[in-house]
């Protein structure tokens, strides 16, 4: 139930598929699996209508509670006992170091809810506070919206789960394609299948700068991969390799490699390799000089940061009106030593989204490129006695100047570990914490895929599980469109 229909996704599939390549190479060695689309697309549309989604994608499972940080007394007095003091060995925040970073929200919370980010996250917090960013609260996977009592049913057809919950390497597929590990196409891919038609070269519609993702991987669009230091060269023909100096042997194995084949087979190789050989020229080309990439922090987020503001940067050169990145970070999952461990990573997230923004704002296009969190799940609100353990439901950060910043969408977490029917039987976890998701990740996409073009008639063959939201249930609302973007 919660897997994409076949019959729809196959319909859509051979449609967008139709006039374009008839083979994608998919067999060839990862290194030149360069989604061998080449010029298939149609004529970009024209003006500088460019727009790019950048997912920044948090390995591992980030603690929800120790990111936004509840602030008010009594939810904070639960979240206090509930994680333990610092000083008696918890992992509790102390409530006075939060006063810089308290977010003060146009919209003020129901209940006098208030939330403030991790102590480490000034530079997000300064985002939020100026109207380019907003949080999203408890989003994760869902097929349908869920009590505990209808979790805990035996009656899984009428109360479906998303598949292997709480299993790294499980949800980080389900919140990137819909499906547990072995997905095959992503979401994000899936966008770019349907602008593909609006890049004069579709090969750089979606575009990785770390390694292979899922989440990019679409019916027609695949993964362009790029490092943070460029495009990657095949050694030998681009010079990256020793015992290939000089220009003539270069230029020998670029003829051999490119040379056309009888055998179609052999032949396809050739040409993929061929495109392998033009990519890394046109990326070379883009990026070009003149960057100074000391505006980003020097960490590996601020280093894949830094590389996608270059490919925006060079976006007429690649013939590019839409764009899908993807960048991460790792070590989210704290068992042990999250409040040693976890401000670090914090800082390094905060500080290079605040860099991106300000890069885009200086290059004109800081309402036209959107960047947002996503994690294999949150935590258990309840303390391990070191840190947490693998949860649900997670608040996420979008940043942009297109976002309808200085807000926190979606509803308010109950701050508990113990059975407490705060919402109308909601009973918003599932043991210690663990959140049940108020938001879906089909939700929050459908919005980030509405604003990037994205035709509401094409939502459902990207995200399977949007067509059981769009009402209310338990005492929640579940909008198809949950409204951070403008």
């Amino acid at each position: 139930m919660y897997l994409i229909d076949p019959a729809a996704h196959s319909r859509r599939a051979f449609l967008r598929r139709s006039g374009q390549l008839a083979m994608a190479g998919t067999a060839l060695p990862f290194a030149l699996n360069l989604a061998a689309m080449g010029e298939a697309a149609a004529q970009a549309a024209p003006g500088d209508d460019y727009k790019a989604l950048v997912c920044i994608f948090l390995f591992g499972g980030n603690d929800y509670a120790n990111s936004v940080v509840t602030y008010d007394p009594p939810s904070y007095d639960a979240y206090a006992t509930a994680r333990g003091a610092q000083a008696g060995g918890g992992v509790a925040i102390a409530r006075s170091t939060l006063d810089a970073t308290l977010l003060a929200p146009t919209t003020a919370l129901p209940e006098g809810r208030q939330y403030a980010l991790n102590p480490a996250m000034t530079e997000l917090a300064g985002l939020f506070a100026a109207g380019s960013a907003a949080v999203q609260l408890n989003v994760g996977p869902l097929v349908v919206p869920l009590t505990r009592a209808q979790f805990n049913s035996n009656n899984k057809k009428l109360y479906p789960q998303p598949p292997k919950l709480f299993s790294h390497n499980d949800q980080q597929s389900t919140w990137q394609a819909s499906s547990p590990e072995g997905a095959s196409v992503g979401w994000g891919g899936n966008i770019g299948d349907v602008v593909l038609r609006q890049n004069s070269n579709a090969l750089f519609t979606c575009m990785s700068v770390s390694g292979n993702a899922v989440f990019l991987s679409g019916d027609s669009a695949l993964q362009y991969q790029v490092s943070t230091g460029g495009a990657v060269k095949i050694n030998g023909i681009s010079g990256g390799g020793n015992g290939y100096a000089t220009s003539a042997v270069r230029g020998a194995l670029a003829q051999l490699a490119q040379a056309p084949r009888a055998h179609a087979l052999e032949n396809e190789y050739t040409k993929v390799t061929k495109r392998a050989v033009e990519a890394e020229g046109a990326i070379t080309s883009a990026i070009g000089a003149g960057f100074d990439a000391n505006v980003f922090p020097a960490t590996g987020l601020g280093s894949q940061l830094a590389m996608v503001a270059r490919l925006v940067r060079g976006r007429s050169a690649l013939g590019t009106k839409r764009q899908v990145f993807f960048v991460s970070m790792g070590g989210f999952d704290l068992h042990d030593d999250l409040v040693g461990r976890q401000p670090v990573l914090m800082k390094q997230l905060s500080d290079a989204m605040a860099a991106f923004h300000r890069q885009m704002v200086a290059q004109g296009m800081g309402d036209k490129v959107t960047a947002f969190t996503a994690s294999d799940f949150g935590r258990t609100l309840a303390s391990n006695g070191n840190g947490s353990d693998h949860g649900w439901g997670s608040h996420h950060f979008v940043v942009g100047g297109a976002v309808k910043g200085k807000q926190l969408y979606g509803t308010p977490p109950v701050v508990s570990i113990v059975n407490d029917a705060k919402l109308a039987g909601y009973e918003g976890h599932v043991g210690q914490g663990r959140l049940i998701p108020s938001t879906s990740v089909d939700q929050y996409a459908a919005t980030l895929a509405t604003w990037f073009g994205v035709p509401e008639a094409d939502l459902p063959g990207i995200l399977p599980n949007l067509k059981n939201f769009g009402g209310s249930a338990n005492g929640i609302a579940y909008p198809k469109n949950v409204g951070f973007m403008g």
